[in-house]
């Protein structure tokens, strides 16, 4: 980013910021005597009902089973621990390295774990297959005529068809839901700027991915100006990252590939010879290999053989990535420097990343029991999702308004516009859990009859 012909550096005296979302006018005491502004953040989230709620979100495996495999929450709890380590190491590295002033930088490792705590949270159940699944009723299924006859912007439009994770928790973790208060969890301003992935609206970007609906446009633009994030495009409003969320991302995409195979390993996809060898692949070191040897001689336990692997591997990739940070430090602080940490990677880490994707696509997220919940959650979302829209857009019968007393009070939809009704009905499917889900269309489908508890 040029201003003058000089570049912009972000700075972390305001990219570190303890004022919180909608309560701007707060003193925030000089300190606290059990937990900074940060760990509150951190606190705040791990006691929040859509943080719990993950735990009956597909991950990628059905759930549950005999077998217990990630589901959302064990993987963000996972990221987490990852971020908090990158997070700490960087600061680390920037107080020794960079002289830098801000005396917040030693609270990195929370921020980093904060925002990786939320980075799922504001998915739907079933995961893709339920972001698809919204996402297709209005792009080509019977909610395509909405756009006409709601006279909704280009804007309002690209958000519908293309359901985002991303923005969703945003939106989740900024509004002001009826009854509750203003700021949505009220969380520090370093704490969303760090989660947000995409800072853009849905127009912005031809891959279908942004970083925040046209309900929370304001809240964002806000955001980023209390941070200081550099605007790289005035004309299409696209900001600069938040430095932290290249770290939460790193964590997010260290995680996820090796969690998912020792997971098909438990659950017999992949043999342990396989899952040994694959993982042993990322060990360069000679000695570092000799030391594996030597401890399997004392762990014989297949489990906890892939288990010490896995720690291993995650344990470098992280130190690479810290590494990759460091060494793009300047473009990252002036919003130039826009790839995935884990692109950076050395060669042999990149090379076996890419074989350990391959792997997954062909033999894991195309295994039929993966497959088998991606259709039944396709279905299930689809459907709830015609149901609760036609009947908020509609509300003319008696079956559309018993429809409509199964929306909680929380989500308005009275009094709004066509675009925040259906928003609305997207608040309330998305925040289900699966099973949830599977049970509220069983009963409207007649599938089973519901029963008093």
């Amino acid at each position: 980013a040029l201003k003058n012909d000089k570049l912009i550096i972000m700075n972390w005296n305001q990219l570190l910021s303890t004022k919180r979302f909608g309560q701007e006018e707060r003193i925030i005491p000089e300190k606290h005597i059990a937990r900074t502004e940060f760990q509150r953040d951190y606190d705040r989230i791990i006691f929040s009902s859509p943080f719990r709620r993950l735990q009956n979100k597909t991950q990628v495996f059905p759930l549950p089973g005999s077998v217990f495999v990630h589901n959302r929450l064990t993987h963000s709890l996972e990221v987490a621990c990852v971020g908090r380590t990158l997070g700490n190491m960087v600061s680390e590295r920037i107080l020794s390295e960079k002289q830098e002033d801000s005396i917040l930088l030693h609270e990195l490792g929370t921020i980093v774990s904060t925002s990786c705590l939320v980075h799922d949270i504001g998915n739907p159940p079933f995961g893709h297959s339920g972001e698809k699944a919204i996402s297709t009723f209005f792009e080509s299924g019977e909610g395509k005529k909405i756009k006409k006859e709601c006279h909704l912007s280009e804007q309002q439009w690209k958000d519908l068809i293309t359901f985002e994770g991303n923005a969703n928790a945003l939106r989740l973790l900024t509004h002001q839901f009826q009854g509750r208060r203003k700021g949505g969890y009220a969380l520090t301003y370093s704490t969303l700027g760090s989660m947000i992935k995409y800072p853009y609206n849905s127009l912005s970007n031809t891959k279908n991915k942004f970083g925040f609906f046209y309900t929370e446009e304001e809240s964002y633009k806000k955001i980023a100006e209390e941070l200081g994030l550099t605007l790289l495009d005035s004309e299409k409003g696209i900001f600069a990252r938040h430095p932290l969320l290249f770290l939460m991302e790193a964590a997010d995409d260290i995680s996820y590939l090796i969690m998912d195979l020792e997971d098909a390993h438990k659950l017999g996809i992949m043999s342990s010879e396989r899952t040994k060898e694959i993982l042993k692949k990322f060990v360069s070191k000679p000695e570092m290999l000799k030391k594996i040897e030597k401890t399997f001689l004392e762990v014989t336990d297949a489990n906890e053989q892939i288990s010490y692997l896995r720690a291993i591997v995650i344990n470098q990739l992280a130190t690479e990535s810290v590494n990759i940070f460091m060494n793009n430090y300047e473009g990252i602080m002036s919003g130039e420097f826009q790839k995935h940490l884990t692109s950076e990677l050395s060669e042999t880490s990149a090379q076996n990343i890419k074989e350990l994707q391959d792997i997954s696509y062909k033999e894991i997220y195309s295994h039929k029991k993966v497959i088998e919940i991606e259709l039944a959650g396709f279905n299930i979302l689809g459907e709830l999702t015609k149901e609760f829209v036609e009947a908020v857009l509609k509300h003319e019968t008696l079956y559309h308004k018993k429809i409509i007393a199964l929306i909680p009070k929380q989500y308005t939809i009275d009094g709004v516009s066509a675009y925040e009704k259906i928003r609305s009905v997207i608040d309330f499917i998305s925040g289900m859990t699966d099973l949830y889900a599977l049970e509220i269309f069983r009963n409207i489908k007649g599938i089973e009859m519901p029963s008093l508890r």
